[in-house]
């Protein structure tokens, strides 16, 4: 049987080492605020908002809850994002997206400044992951990813990985950072011809397509490691991952399970970037 790789013990090592940059940056006087920026009451929004907030409070990050309404105008929107840019008691603006169809959604993602941009959305950021430099911070879920294989000492120096998924939330950003780390990397997308034969070729899946169980025992091969970042719902209402995971079981070497993979460790990241974007503007005093 295969490995599972649990996001649960990433996250509780992710959360130790946040207590001791939050201590740390406690003795000069700062502590690491999330501001949540939401319009309306989406309740997929306020689900991540709770998740967000507990989390935060788990390892003394304050939060900081900026809520307008719906039909909130976009003048009132901009003034409200300008005001939390500005304020130096605010380190991190996660955006709630998608936004009412009176504020253009592309003005608003390119409106916040990468220094304060944990989600990791803007040009800015993604030029950062693109060039590995500390422009921002890159998207949570891609971290995430790579994050597990850190946590399990996957090696990825010369291996071969294979990215199902050519999103700017995951796929692409994680496939840059594969590299970043010496992996040789195939995007596999809906135009890729024979995506099994690619898949079975690789040491390492990052199964990121939004396809409930599209990867099945074609698309594997034994030993290799397979993340999946699918979060997709079946006709009982249970969650299910990208890959087929009874097929995976009898196959792999390990791989991550949904629920309690990717999506326990996503949440962590989101709060390390705000302390990382703390200890960046301590570090201009």
């Amino acid at each position: 049987m295969a490995e599972i790789l649990k996001g649960a013990p990433v996250m509780k090592a992710l959360n130790a080492k946040m207590q001791e940059k939050v201590a740390a940056l406690a003795e000069k006087g700062i502590t690491p605020t999330l501001a949540i920026f939401r319009v309306g009451e989406r309740e997929d929004d306020l689900s991540y908002e709770r998740g967000a907030m507990k989390r935060c409070e788990s390892v003394g990050v304050a939060v900081k809850n900026v809520v307008l309404p719906a039909d909130v105008s976009e003048e009132e929107f901009f003034k409200t994002l300008d005001a939390l840019h500005n304020a130096k008691d605010v380190h991190g603006i996660p955006l709630f997206r998608p936004l009412p169809k009176q504020i253009d959604g592309e003005k608003a993602r390119q409106s916040i400044a990468p220094a304060k941009d944990v989600d990791g959305c803007t040009d800015g950021s993604l030029a950062g992951v693109f060039t590995n430099t500390k422009l921002g911070y890159p998207p949570c879920t891609a971290q995430a990813a790579m994050e597990i294989l850190k946590f399990y000492g996957v090696e990825l120096k010369g291996k071969k990985a294979a990215v199902i998924g050519r999103s700017l939330v995951i796929g692409r950003p994680v496939a840059m950072m594969l590299m970043h780390e010496n992996a040789t990397v195939t995007i596999c997308h809906t135009k890729t011809k024979d995506v099994p034969s690619i898949t079975r070729d690789a040491d390492i899946i990052i199964a990121a397509a939004g396809q409930m169980e599209s990867v099945t025992a074609e698309y594997l091969s034994a030993g290799q490691t397979i993340i999946d970042v699918g979060i997709n719902v079946d006709a009982e209402g249970n969650l299910k991952g990208d890959v087929k995971a009874s097929d995976a079981d009898g196959i792999v070497a390990a791989y991550t399970p949904v629920p309690g993979g990717v999506g326990t460790v996503t949440t962590s990241v989101l709060v390390g970037h705000v302390v990382e974007a703390a200890e960046r503007y301590a570090a201009t005093l």
